[in-house]
């Protein structure tokens, strides 16, 4: 099998670090790069002298110019950390096609099957960084993972130019973190019960997960994937720009299994997430591609379109590829659901009702709690029975 490996390249306060590049004279004083010269403007980004003043990242103007008189404040140059960007941006590109751009100052990198190209993982992460210093004069750090919650958390906790986490030790190396650097706790419910229960690492969070019944009373909706997030498990996919308009959803087992009614769920579930994210944007999908990979490397593909976006329309629409892309007895290790060619949805309201209408204000039902709940908050019992086995 060949290993999954994800850089995260961080270029930490990037802006920062172009402007003294501009103008070498800012190297040793305290700066503040701001969104606005009003009073309302907020520091964006911030040099160590000026930390040291008692700044931080998010602190009004008004406020600056009450606490220090020699910080140097600058207007944020959108422009000018766009062209950086994008140089840097051709830069990593030279190791992998697959590059997923992450604001101004990061990048994902799929270096999946690179190894048997470059060699070892870290030494090719040191010459990502020397080559974005050779072409823009920017330094960075990376992250290595098997994928990119633990690469982008490794870049924010370690100082280290290069660090790797190895395959498997994921849940070993978020134990002693703070619970912050989770995605999830950042929501303001999960936060403040991490701070009323006196959560101070990981590990607590992976104690607890343990008795799913109690984890699930405490966290409710957020349960599945804070304990997800706690044992450093993340199937998103790296995107490439030109799949930045895409709809990408996908399931990485971690059981590889050939049962039709575990496989029959997940594809119902991906359809689900697709149906969901279908009625937010208010499109339709010309085209849809279902993907299958096996166990021992083979992968099929079928394609379709989406013309109606209620729930039980995608799931039969996506439940048809499987059927029809599944023609091998081989374990399934992934499934994945590639929407994209977006045209609009338009409701033509009916006096009478009809199967249609019936089906889409079911969807409308269950997507209001998924709206204030998360996408993954409303399951069907064969779903949550199925998931529950993989």
């Amino acid at each position: 099998m060949i290993a999954r490996d994800v850089f995260y390249i961080r270029l930490k306060e990037m802006e920062l670090q172009i402007e003294r590049i501009m103008d070498p004279s800012l190297k040793t004083r305290p700066v503040a790069i701001i969104s606005s010269p009003q009073s309302s403007g907020t520091i964006l980004s911030l040099s160590p002298e000026a930390k040291e003043d008692g700044l931080f990242h998010g602190m009004k103007v008004s406020v600056v110019r009450k606490m220090s008189h020699g910080v140097q404040l600058l207007p944020y140059n959108r422009s000018l950390y766009t062209r950086v960007n994008r140089y840097v941006y051709q830069a990593v590109s030279k190791f992998t096609p697959i590059v997923e751009p992450e604001g101004f100052d990061g990048f994902y990198l799929d270096m999946k099957g690179m190894r048997a190209i470059h060699g070892d993982m870290q030494n090719t992460g040191m010459s990502i960084i020397q080559r974005i210093r050779e072409q823009t004069n920017i330094s960075g750090m990376v992250g290595i993972s098997i994928n990119k919650l633990i690469s982008r958390i490794v870049t924010s906790v370690i100082p280290e130019i290069i660090h790797e986490v190895q395959s498997g030790k994921e849940a070993e190396f978020l134990s002693s973190l703070q619970p912050p650097v989770l995605p999830s706790v950042k929501e303001n419910y999960v936060n403040w019960l991490i701070r009323f229960l006196w959560i101070k690492q990981i590990s607590h969070i992976q104690s607890m997960a343990r008795r799913s019944d109690e984890f699930r009373t405490f966290f409710g909706s957020y349960a599945v994937q804070l304990s997800r997030e706690a044992h450093g498990h993340d199937s998103s996919v790296v995107k490439p720009l030109e799949l930045q308009n895409h709809v990408l959803e996908q399931t990485v087992l971690p059981e590889d299994t050939n049962d039709e009614n575990v496989l029959h769920a997940v594809v119902k579930d991906l359809a689900e997430q697709v149906a969901f994210k279908l009625r937010k944007r208010r499109q339709l999908a010309k085209k849809i591609k279902l993907e299958i990979h096996y166990t021992d490397g083979y992968h099929r593909i079928r394609t379709g379109q989406i013309i109606r976006i209620d729930d039980k329309s995608v799931i039969n629409v996506c439940r048809i590829l499987f059927d029809k892309a599944n023609e091998r007895r081989n374990r399934v290790r992934t499934i994945s659901l590639d929407v994209s060619d977006f045209y609009p949805y338009v409701n033509q309201e009916s006096l009478f009702s009809t199967a249609e209408s019936r089906d889409m204000a079911v969807s409308q039902a269950v997507e209001k709690v998924r709206l204030k709940y998360g996408v993954q908050s409303l399951q069907t019992m064969d779903v949550f029975q199925a998931l529950g086995h993989i």
